[in-house]
Parts: C-alpha cells; sequence; structure tokens
C-alpha cells in the first residue's frame, strides 16, 4: 500500500499556541483548530480568517522558506488572492523548522465541485497563468522535480508505470510520456510557476469561477508546461479546449506536448501515492482517463 509520506514531528493545537505565543503573540488568543493534515503541512484554522501553516516533514521545511520570500511577489501579479504569509515563523526550541501565518482564503476546493461545473473557471486559471509565468530573476529557486527538463523525471514516471494493477492502459500512457520527453525543452527564459496546480489548490467561488490558488511550496522558475498540466488534472475535454484556447500564442505547440508529459507525471504520483487520500487518488485517475481520452 503507498501512502503518503510518515509526519517526523507530531503536530498539536498545543503546539502551535506556545510557537504563536513565542513569536506571534497578537494572534495567540485567537481560537485554533485542525483544518487540513496534507502531504507536506498541517494547517490550524486561526480565528476567522487566518490559519497556521507548518511542515510535517523536514523535506517540506525549505518550501516553507521559498514561500515566506518569494510569494509577496507572486501576489504583486496575480489576478487572485494568494496566500501570501502574513507572519513569518522561526525554528525554535519547540519546533525544528519555518513555519507561516497565512490569510484563509475564502473559496471551494475544486476537487469538491463536480468536472461540469468547473468550466467557469477555465479563462481564470489561463489569466492566473499568464499573469503569473513572467521571467523570475537571477537567483529565483529551482525545483528538483518540477519545472526541469522531463527526462530528469523519466526513471521515476517509468518505474509507475511498471505496476500493471494500477495502470492497465501503461503503455498509452508511457506513449504520450516518451513524445514529450523527445520534444524541444523549453528554451525561453526561466519563468516563475506554481509547481503543484490542480483542483485540490484551486479554490472556486460559488459559481465556478476562480477564487483563490493555494499552496505554492513547490513554486520555483523553470519550463512552465509544469502547470500547463492542470489542463488535465482539472478539465474535462470542452473545458479543457476553453483553457488551451484562453492562453492562445503565449503557448506554443511544443509546450503543450511538454504539458501533456508533465500531466502523466504528476497524475501517476497521486494514483501510486494517495492510497490513503481518496480525492488526490480520484484528481489522478480523473487526469489518466482525460489523458487517454485523446486529447
Amino acid at each position: 500500500m503507498a501512502v503518503m509520506p510518515r509526519a517526523e514531528v507530531h503536530i498539536t493545537a498545543a503546539l502551535v499556541k506556545e510557537l504563536l505565543k513565542e513569536q506571534a503573540p497578537a494572534f495567540s488568543d485567537l481560537p485554533l483548530t485542525l483544518f487540513a493534515n496534507g502531504w507536506d503541512n498541517v494547517i490550524y484554522r486561526l480565528g476567522n480568517e487566518m490559519a497556521v501553516r507548518l511542515p510535517r516533514r523536514e523535506a517540506a521545511a525549505h518550501l516553507v522558506l521559498h514561500e515566506q520570500r518569494y510569494l509577496p511577489g507572486y501576489a504583486l501579479h496575480s489576478p487572485v488572492p494568494v496566500p501570501a504569509p502574513i507572519h513569518n515563523g522561526r525554528p525554535s526550541g519547540k519546533y525544528p523548522w519555518p513555519w507561516s501565518v497565512v490569510p484563509l482564503l475564502e473559496g471551494i476546493p475544486a476537487t469538491l465541485v463536480p468536472h461540469a461545473a468547473r468550466k467557469a473557471a477555465a479563462e481564470d486559471l489561463a489569466a492566473f497563468l499568464l499573469a503569473i509565468h513572467v521571467p523570475a530573476p537571477a537567483g529565483a529557486p529551482i525545483n528538483p522535480v518540477r519545472g526541469v527538463p522531463l527526462a530528469a523525471r523519466s526513471s521515476v514516471v517509468q518505474e509507475r508505470l511498471a505496476d500493471a494493477r494500477r495502470y492497465p492502459d501503461a503503455g498509452r500512457l508511457r506513449d504520450i510520456w516518451l513524445r514529450a520527453c523527445a520534444a524541444p525543452a523549453w528554451s525561453g527564459p526561466r519563468l516563475w510557476f506554481h509547481g503543484d496546480l490542480h483542483p485540490a489548490n484551486v479554490l472556486l467561488k460559488p459559481a465556478g469561477h476562480l477564487a483563490a490558488v493555494i499552496d505554492f511550496g513547490d513554486l520555483g522558475a523553470g519550463d512552465p508546461a509544469v502547470d500547463l498540466a492542470v489542463a488535465w488534472l482539472m478539465f474535462d475535454d470542452g473545458a479543457r479546449h476553453r483553457f488551451v484556447s484562453a492562453l492562445g500564442p503565449a503557448v506554443g505547440a511544443g509546450d503543450w506536448v511538454r504539458a501533456r508529459g508533465w500531466a502523466v507525471a504528476l497524475a501517476t504520483a497521486m494514483v501510486t501515492f494517495s492510497d490513503d487520500n481518496p480525492g488526490m487518488a480520484g484528481v489522478g485517475r480523473f487526469a489518466v482517463a482525460q489523458l487517454l481520452g485523446g486529447d
């Protein structure tokens, strides 16, 4: 059974209260309730408008530093709210890694919205990507597993596809992957990207339009095609056509070939490692079905 990584620190409400008292006393008397326990972070709701986001394993700790340093810049470009930190927490004797107080953004996770109802967000999400995919400065972080040349991820993707039980259509997925790896590499400037753009990190308004985008822990600079994979992770074919059309000439044919490869990489990671997370496994299975659907 493949499950999400084990937490390396036991994070409790009492621990979070102690950190707030020590480093952000103005927030320490606000009500605190567990909100989410994810792959990389534990999130506690803080009052009515904020949340505390704490890494649950060391591998995720440096991602919080990236968010603290660079997410305010993303917020300047984004047409919708993003969770730029309100307070940058530091390691302490009680907790070994950086942590953040962030705004609690309103919206419905797209994972909870029927696929057909997500179409209203197609143009909104395209506008978001056009806004944040801008050249990054020298020294911007390079994510070792996102926005890199696809060939660097080939061994792990091929290993997942060797699981015939999970992937009865592995041959067709492998063909998509190999075509993507053979496509011309990104030759433009290193662009900022989100890095983990899928329905769980997309918040929608009740009518289906984009409300906010969250969880920028995988942000970095490189090939923006990694974000374009959301076309298969989020949308069915009709909404996907709208998304592609809204991006227009900013995205070339080769970019879409690489994006399709990134969709294989991300979808197989979700299917393979989410036996204990039905929602994330469902996102992966949906994307696999869309990829096999032909466009």
